[in-house]
């Protein structure tokens, strides 16, 4: 989803004065300089020109606009929803913020108004390609694929060379087991965008949802002859393909990932009934006393740091660790962290001994397949009394594998395997329970809740 429309027409808002020719020019060329810094990411620089025109003229739609753009990209998506909503009442019948405003939305998970949001700017600008698009790919996500695929195909119609539709179009095909049209609107889509991450992947990962394995290590296969180093295609590969098994995810795989899933990561998986954060909370606050910011606590892996504002009454000190420079930045704007690092959480842990009172991890041991490391890491980095909460998917199948990379990319664990990586790691195990961590295709995928303590005294798990 794209973050700024086109600008504009240059008549003055209900209720503004006009303005002579000079300051016309001046004020058009304020709002071009704003736009194009905010395109190139230079935020503090184009904050003090969006203020200066809103200094000269006050209430000015255009710059209300740009800046409520600008407070969303800081994460202060509230503010932003009133500078723009602002904006749409001061300029009546223009689509751009509409489309904008539904982004925003999109981001706070507000998803039924922001279909709204889409359909009204649709319904001022009938061919705007970004709204057809991204009220497609809500509609697609809501399972309204008859309708998803009428948007992206008048919006390739308004534009056929509009990569994203095509993408989105294949990705709407193919949940219709309509695999043959997906595949060959897919090889449109890698023609105009072929080094798009994220969207190019989405695809084979479709067609693993629908069991269509060999198709999907055909597509890796072919992306793998034009991008022969890239971790993220040969993670996936062999995920779906059977081949050579790796005991963890890479970390070049695990941050290309994350970096590019981070700016639709939380509402992707609010989608997806995401419930491993709380689950993790919760089971905490289940073994520690009441709260008093009392306890320094570590949150591994912490991506966009959906744990951070559920644990943070007991944190004394609250940090978090991430591969992904654009998680940590999307934590960061939840100013909850006292301190956040870009590192490996092993490594983390090995460089920081003894520090923790309670080290916290949500479906992020699930790109490790070998625990016993990361275990023994966790022992050291905690004090004595200290409690380690974590998930990973449950691994079930009665086949003697301890782990099993999945085809989606994951690992999965067997009860005992984690059990034994446990006390081989020096924790006694408190707690290990199946739990439903979120929807995936409209199946439940269940893992393990798992707590353990650093401690002399041996503890009876259940």
């Amino acid at each position: 989803m794209r973050a700024i429309s086109p600008m504009r027409s240059t008549k003055e808002p209900p209720g503004m004065k006009p303005l002579s020719g000079a300051a016309r020019l001046a004020q058009r060329q304020m709002l071009q300089r704003a736009v194009d810094l905010l395109r190139d990411k230079m935020h503090d620089e184009a904050e003090p020109v969006l203020m200066s025109i809103l200094q000269r003229w006050p209430g000015q739609p255009d710059a209300l606009h740009f800046l409520g753009v600008l407070e969303h990209t800081r994460g202060h998506s509230e503010a932003a929803l009133t500078l723009i909503q602002q904006a749409i009442a001061g300029m009546p019948g223009q689509a751009g913020p509409l489309n904008n405003l539904g982004n925003v939305l999109v981001e706070t998970q507000r998803f039924d108004e922001a279909v709204t949001a889409y359909r009204d700017c649709l319904a001022i600008q009938p061919n705007s390609i970004d709204a057809l698009n991204n009220l497609a790919t809500m509609l697609r996500k809501r399972g309204e694929h008859a309708e998803s695929e009428a948007l992206c195909r008048r919006a390739l119609a308004a534009k056929p060379d509009f990569a994203q539709a095509w993408y989105n179009l294949s990705l709407t095909l193919l949940e219709q087991s309509r695999v043959d049209e997906g595949l060959k609107a897919h090889s449109q889509a890698i023609v105009l965008w072929p080094r798009h991450l994220q969207a190019r992947n989405a695809v084979p990962k479709a067609l693993v949802q629908l069991g269509r394995l060999e198709e999907a290590a055909q597509l890796y296969r072919e992306w793998l002859a034009t991008d022969p180093d890239n971790p993220v295609i040969k993670h996936h590969l062999a995920a779906c393909s059977g081949g050579a098994v790796p005991e963890r995810a890479s970390d070049a795989y695990v941050e290309k990932t994350f970096d590019a899933f981070a700016a639709t990561f939380d509402a992707n998986l609010s989608a997806l009934g995401y419930r491993a954060p709380q689950l993790v909370a919760d089971l905490l606050r289940e073994l520690l006393p009441p709260p008093s910011r009392q306890f320094d606590i570590h949150d591994l892996g912490c991506g966009t740091g959906l744990c951070g504002p559920m644990v943070r009454d007991w944190a004394r000190d609250l940090s978090g660790c991430d591969l992904s420079q654009g998680m940590l930045d999307k934590a960061e704007r939840r100013h909850v962290y006292d301190s956040l690092h870009h590192a490996e959480l092993v490594a983390h842990m090995n460089a920081n001994p003894a520090t923790y009172d309670a080290l916290i991890c949500a479906d992020t041991f699930c790109y490790f397949g070998e625990l016993g490391e990361a275990m023994r890491s966790a022992a050291q980095a905690l004090r004595p009394n200290g409690h380690l909460v974590f998930t990973v998917e449950a691994w079930q199948a009665d086949d003697g594998q301890p782990y099993h990379l999945q085809p989606h990319g994951r690992y999965a664990h067997q009860r005992d395997y984690v059990s034994a990586m446990l006390a081989s790691g020096g924790l006694h195990q408190l707690v290990l329970r199946e739990e439903q961590l979120r929807s995936e295709a409209g199946r439940p995928v269940i893992g393990w809740l798992v707590a353990a303590l650093r401690s002399a005294e041996p503890s009876t798990p259940h």
